[in-house]
């Protein structure tokens, strides 16, 4: 257990942020920073490179389009030209159209702030899911993007660890469940966890650079 903590205290001095983070959003339970999440999330859900979809939100946030109701009454084409600024090309004009038909859906069935959805699911992450996947271009694995980032500041959806992250563990030869990762780190770090892991799992980190950085500090 002690070499596993090592290995963890590691790896977040090494990716010590989140992807939102990472996307210039300070995460926070409130409408504004939890609908970015959501933007965040429909890039993510796609498949392109990590950092380009977090180019491409910081570009869309740039613009001033932080809550649903700007990205609504946004311009597509305004939308189509953010993306391609964060070098988001491939899937452009399909996502802008899908930024415009989610930013609707936020409002019309969370009145613009997700901490209803949070409630009306009784902060059950299945429940939670179900409903993340009616937004457009969220599916399952886009529904496990966003409780890997959002548990930072919804507890009980804690300890929340996709196959991505499990993934990202094994690797480090760390125990591969949640319950065993959180015995790592300290509750409120562990969303912070789960996002480093993902970024070994997907190569953005060397596994071995950090188990030979972790030895090295005995």
């Amino acid at each position: 257990m002690g070499d596993d903590r090592r290995v963890a205290r590691t790896l977040l001095a090494r990716q010590g942020s989140t992807y939102a983070e990472d996307a210039g959003i300070t995460l926070a339970d409130r409408p504004g920073p939890l609908y970015q999440l959501l933007v965040l999330t429909t890039l993510l859900s796609t498949r392109i490179r990590a950092q380009v979809a977090v180019a491409a939100a910081r570009e869309l946030f740039a613009a001033g389009w932080r809550t649903p109701q700007a990205m609504e009454a946004s311009g597509w084409q305004d939308r189509v030209d953010a993306l391609g600024r964060g070098h988001y090309r491939r899937y452009d004009e399909r996502t802008a159209t899908m930024l415009g038909t989610g930013a609707r859906l936020c409002l019309d069935r969370w009145h613009g702030d997700l901490r209803r959805m949070h409630r009306e699911s009784g902060g059950e992450p299945a429940a939670l899911r179900r409903r993340l996947t009616e937004f457009p271009g969220i599916g399952p694995t886009g529904a496990d993007i966003f409780l890997r980032e959002v548990q930072t500041v919804w507890p009980d959806v804690r300890p929340y660890a996709d196959r991505r992250t499990l993934a990202g563990a094994r690797r480090l030869g760390l125990p591969a469940d949640p319950h065993g990762l959180a015995g790592l780190v300290a509750a409120p770090d562990f969303g912070r966890l789960a996002s480093a892991l993902v970024r070994v799992a997907l190569g953005e980190e060397s596994a071995g650079e950090v188990t030979r950085t972790a030895a090295a500090a005995r």
